[in-house]
């Protein structure tokens, strides 16, 4: 069996989706009241248009994607009428992969899976309130970049 093989069958689909939507479930209230129109999605890895479109290396990969309308670009018409929601999505392979790098011994477990979950919706809310790459990293080296495990 694979590495690949591995990391899929470490942890099933409906496994990761039910971390993911409750991870996303507890973003802080503080900061969820500034969501809207935000869709969660899970892909099981990025496709090769969005590995072109975001210019990635053969060596890299992602385990989140913001797509939309960041909150600071939204014009005062934004919403009227019919609006698609922005995504946020998270690709279920490469996060179970960081986790096996990350886990002790080897070892995907739920709460470095969780842990990887929080941290990449972190960063993506950060693209959905109009961050750069640049700035959200700047918060993550900062330790500024988390939800401090609060739960509401």
């Amino acid at each position: 069996m694979s590495r690949a093989q591995r990391t899929r069958a470490a942890m099933d689909a409906k496994h990761f989706e039910q971390i993911a939507a409750e991870e996303f479930a507890h973003v802080p209230s503080r900061v969820a009241r500034r969501l809207s129109n935000i869709a969660l999605l899970i892909e099981d890895a990025p496709t090769v248009a969005i590995r072109t479109e975001e210019k990635l290396k053969a060596t890299e990969t992602l385990l989140g994607l913001y797509r939309g309308v960041p909150a600071n670009a939204r014009g005062a018409g934004y919403g009227i009428g019919m609006t698609a929601p922005d995504t946020i999505t998270l690709y279920r392979i490469p996060v179970l992969t960081r986790a096996r790098i990350e886990a002790p011994g080897g070892v995907i477990d739920e709460e470095t899976v969780r842990r990887i979950v929080r941290e990449t919706l972190w960063h993506e809310i950060g693209h959905a309130f109009g961050l750069s790459e640049p700035a959200v990293e700047a918060r993550e080296a900062a330790g500024t970049n988390h939800f401090n495990d609060e739960r509401d």
